[in-house]
């Protein structure tokens, strides 16, 4: 594995060795198989970062076995962003790949303005997921997703518009992201009802984050659903970052909305602190401990990852040399954790 910086003149080719090293997992009963690590393209693919940079994430991404790239309506910023310079990326780098590419999208939350730019309506996710094809210069993505539970709006509608679009071509597979495990029941009910079975859910889900292990991960095997881990790292608690203390480059000084200091508590630190230890004992970093963590479960086909620099990805996709956990491993996290 190595940092592509081939940015030369003609265009770009991937790595001939692409698959050799990547371990792919079957999605739920489906006949897709997912990369054990995926790219999500969120705020890190704004008009506010460099579009080399990220044409260096992607490739480097690909040449090393990623197949599946995430996006949603509003990444950015602005809202759209990430999905335009995707555009320009994939028309210049990956138009010639398109086959071998898992491109997901989602809809869910507030996008423009007025009563139809949010939650779940069948105008909404339809103009969405127009608006997106647009943005990325698709005809259709593998992947579009419900972001999260909309309270207000029929889940009979909702679903009925995910159906409606994958029957119109415009994705291929049906997803549901955050919802909890008696909703994704009613959700994979009416699905299978109308004969677009609910291919995956995308839940939040780390060591400190275990929300999921509540029903809903029973509920997805039962369902024959997949699942996609986002934030495994929890906004970057789970790495080297926090073991001196709050660094002050720390996304919670400069930018709070998705990381606050008050989450940072010595509490906190010292779980990160213990579970560093194991992850050393383990040959990982913990950021690579935490990755496997999430693996070590067959439930979850693939974990949703999100970096600013190739080596940050590089060293991401170590964690996959060893994603075995012994029991006496295990309880020592359990009990860190507690």
């Amino acid at each position: 594995m190595k940092v592509n910086d081939s940015f030369g003149p003609g265009p770009y080719k991937a790595n001939d060795r692409r698959y050799d090293t990547m371990q792919f997992r079957r999605c739920g009963n489906s006949g897709i198989l997912m990369p054990l690590i995926s790219l999500g393209l969120w705020h890190n693919f704004g008009h506010t970062n460099d579009l080399e940079t990220g044409r260096g994430l992607l490739r480097c991404a690909f040449d090393n076995g990623i197949t599946h790239f995430d996006l949603a309506n509003n990444y950015g910023p602005p809202y759209g962003a990430a999905e335009e310079n995707f555009g320009r990326i994939f028309k210049d780098d990956f138009k010639p790949y398109r086959d071998e590419l898992l491109i997901s999208s989602k809809a869910g939350w507030d996008m423009w303005p007025g009563p139809y730019g949010n939650f779940g309506s069948r105008k909404y996710l339809v103009a969405s997921l127009d608006q997106s094809l647009k943005r990325m210069g698709l005809d259709y993505v593998d992947i579009f997703y419900h972001h999260r539970p909309d309270p207000d709006t029929p889940l009979e509608e909702t679903m009925g518009a995910l159906h409606h679009l994958v029957q119109r071509g415009k994705a291929l597979y049906a997803g549901i992201s955050q919802y909890p495990a008696d909703l994704t029941a009613k959700a994979a009910k009416i699905m299978k009802d109308l004969g677009t079975p609910l291919l995956i859910h995308q839940p939040r889900y780390n060591m400190l984050d275990r929300w999921v292990e509540d029903g809903l991960l029973g509920e997805l095997e039962k369902q024959g659903m997949g699942s996609i881990a986002f934030s495994p790292l929890e906004q970057g608690i789970l790495t080297n970052k926090y073991l001196g203390g709050i660094p002050k480059d720390s996304r919670a000084l400069k930018d709070g909305r998705y990381l606050k200091e008050a989450q940072i508590t010595p509490e906190v630190l010292k779980k990160v602190e213990q579970l560093n230890t194991i992850a050393k004992n383990r040959g990982q970093s913990l950021a690579q401990m935490a990755i496997a963590w999430l693996l070590k479960d067959e439930r979850i086909s693939t974990v949703l990852v999100g970096v600013s620099k190739q080596e940050q990805l590089l060293d991401n996709l170590e964690a996959l040399k060893n994603i075995k956990f012994s029991e006496a491993e295990l309880k020592n996290i359990n009990t860190v954790l507690g």
